[in-house]
């Protein structure tokens, strides 16, 4: 059962009496809702910063971790697509096209994290390897607005993009993370306009967790070590994914976006120095 776990890491007994009796679901939703709530605001997903919550507090053993992960971003995303879907914002070609190479990407991902992959401390350097630059983009860099008169795009072509994309599959079924956090500032960078590549990246980040939990899940079949999912402790993380991402979007208005940026941005470098120290140690 999920919530008769114990803790694998150094936190307080105290923690691990707590999950031990039950409430692992409860504190997933509750601990999703919070990081998902902090992190819209910054049009990034909470998914990038669960792994570390499921590893240090959850205890989730390895390499269930990433599908868990993945799980979060099925249950999480469709609220958005919809949203979108609604104001007419489907991501069209880019769409398709991201997806072209974010699923094999996945699934090549995920057979690395098992086959090559499956310990902690290998891991946490891929967390450290992804956090630490993605925190010090937020912190520093202010990102150029497509949609400034006269600057010319600089599309990426679609070629490239595919590539891209499947690269960024592969680290997504490696670490856990749909894509759409590296994705959507690349195409943002590159001159399409964000209510473009905002949904296309989120359709790619569903299709592609979908294709990872798929992956997972029939790679469990033939292994002796936790592989498939968490499905009460994904499922309980998605829905506190969906609420938060809600209460952010609502909030981002109220806040300046660099601001914003910056904040998570040193929450994600803090997190990723300590996985650093962690899987050096």
């Amino acid at each position: 059962m999920a919530g008769h776990r114990s803790i694998g890491r150094s936190w307080p007994g105290y923690c691990g009496r707590v999950l031990d009796t039950g409430w692992t679901e409860v504190v997933a939703l509750a601990a999703a809702y919070l990081i998902a709530m902090i992190t819209t605001p910054a049009g990034i997903s909470g998914a990038v910063l669960l792994p570390p919550l499921q590893v240090t507090v959850l205890a989730t053993p390895s390499p269930a971790v990433t599908p868990t992960n993945l799980l979060y971003n099925v249950v999480a995303t469709p609220g958005a697509l919809y949203r979108y879907w609604r104001q007419g914002q489907t991501g069209g070609r880019l769409a398709l096209v991201l997806i072209a190479g974010t699923l094999p990407g996945v699934i090549a991902g995920s057979v690395i994290r098992v086959k090559l992959l499956p310990g902690m401390h290998v891991f946490d350097l891929i967390i450290a390897a992804v956090l630490i630059p993605l925190g010090i983009y937020l912190v520093l860099i202010r990102p150029a607005r497509s949609d400034e008169p006269g600057r010319p795009a600089r599309l990426i072509p679609v070629p490239a993009l595919m590539v891209l994309a499947a690269i960024v599959g592969c680290v997504g079924g490696i670490y856990g993370i749909g894509g759409g956090v590296v994705l959507a500032p690349v195409l943002i960078g590159s001159g399409y306009k964000p209510s473009e590549a905002a949904p296309a990246a989120l359709a790619s980040t569903f299709v592609t967790s979908a294709g990872g939990v798929i992956t997972f899940t029939i790679l469990a079949l033939q292994q002796h070590i936790s592989v498939a999912p968490d499905w009460p402790t994904g499922i309980a993380l998605g829905v506190g994914g969906l609420a938060g991402g809600y209460t952010g979007a609502r909030l981002q208005s109220r806040m300046p976006d660099l601001l914003i940026r910056r904040l998570v941005g040193v929450l994600i470098i803090g997190i990723g120095a300590y996985f650093l120290s962690s899987g050096l140690g």
